[in-house]
């Protein structure tokens, strides 16, 4: 058993421009970094990132700080992860799951043995157009294909219906879906009522999916739109606050989605995350993986687990594009060069 140390720091981000959602709009993200020692290895520091979102992480709750300082100086005295404690608090499991591989990898933050780590081969993303005005939204669309974006994801469901349907119409008379492919998120912005007859017209357009259409926890009407939509449902929020395997079990044998979308923040740490993937691939659900607003510390260990659980050869685009969204941003080796995301060894 290693004794180690661990120094909590808190930081607050300031975003470039508001990211919008059918939800809330931020303006700052709010994180805490762990830096872990020990005496074995002083020189090597490990450094994760917790960061709860506000009004949607199940771990988001009075007392975050003390829950925090207790499960870090657990893992201190016991020199491991108690994951079966910390499975209701996923971004604390995440953030000491990140400072433990980078001490473990004597400070390096190549934090996987892939061709992503070396350097060698970069990560499918998908370009994230945010919420805004119509016009905000088109100069958006215009800058992701100008940067070589040939997967585009539009949050819909705080603008007028008519007005994004307008939108996604123009995208597709100018590119088809073999040029172009249009992912949709919601944020649970629709209602059980609207959804479907939404999501009709919208199929027309060629969407690739559609995240969350309704807000979680409406199993039955879930479970008939992931069954009648002309669009394959991808579930992110319903899986928030599901921590226990049974649980996981039972959401997906009842709601059958097509695809679930794993932020390991939200859904249990990398190891929750593990497990969620695993279950999905047992019921041919297939699943991508991508950042909830981290800094470059989070953004960098999410992105070197999509690339040790999909391998080096994968062709889904991950939604792991966050990192330019904050002017204060932490560095780390990650670059975007058109539609992939790289890390460099040499940093």
């Amino acid at each position: 058993m290693i004794p180690f140390s661990i120094a909590i720091t808190p930081r607050v981000l300031h975003f470039k421009q508001p990211a919008g959602t059918s939800r809330s709009i931020y303006h700052t993200r709010r994180l805490w970094l762990l830096t872990l020692t020990s005496d074995e290895k002083p020189e090597v520091r490990g450094v994760g990132e917790c960061a709860p979102l506000p009004g949607l992480s199940c771990d988001d709750l009075p007392g975050y700080e003390n829950v925090l300082r207790s499960a870090c100086d657990e893992f201190s005295v016991k020199g491991q992860i108690d994951y079966d404690r910390l499975r209701p608090y996923p971004s604390i499991l995440f953030g000491l799951e990140t400072a433990l591989k980078q001490w473990q990898a004597d400070g390096s933050t190549a934090l996987s043995s892939t061709a992503f780590a070396r350097g060698e081969k970069g990560i499918p993303i998908n370009g994230l157009v945010w919420m805004g005005t119509f016009e905000e939204m088109c100069h958006r669309i215009e800058e992701k294909i100008e940067q070589g974006f040939r997967c585009i994801k539009l949050k819909v469901g705080a603008i007028d219906f008519e007005r994004e349907v307008d939108l996604i119409r123009s995208i597709r008379q100018h590119f088809t879906k073999e040029q172009i492919e249009l992912r949709l998120d919601a944020n649970g912005g629709f209602s059980a009522d609207e959804a479907l007859p939404r999501l009709d017209r919208l199929a027309r357009f060629d969407i690739h999916s559609i995240e969350q259409p309704i807000r979680q926890d409406q199993w039955a009407a879930m479970a008939e739109i992931c069954r009648s939509s002309p669009i394959p449902i991808a579930l992110d929020e319903e899986l928030i606050g599901i921590n226990q395997q049974g649980q996981k079990e039972e959401l997906l044998d009842r709601l059958q989605p097509a695809y679930i979308i794993l932020k390991p923040s939200l859904h249990g740490g990398m190891y929750g995350a593990t497990e969620w993937i695993g279950l999905a691939r047992q019921r041919n659900i297939d699943s991508w993986i991508t950042s909830a607003l981290e800094s470059n510390v989070g953004l960098n260990s999410i992105a070197h687990f999509a690339a040790t659980v999909y391998g080096d050869d994968m062709k889904m685009p991950q939604g792991l594009g966050t990192g330019q969204l904050f002017t204060d941003n932490i560095p780390m080796p990650l670059t975007i060069k058109g539609e992939q995301l790289w890390y460099s060894p040499s940093f």
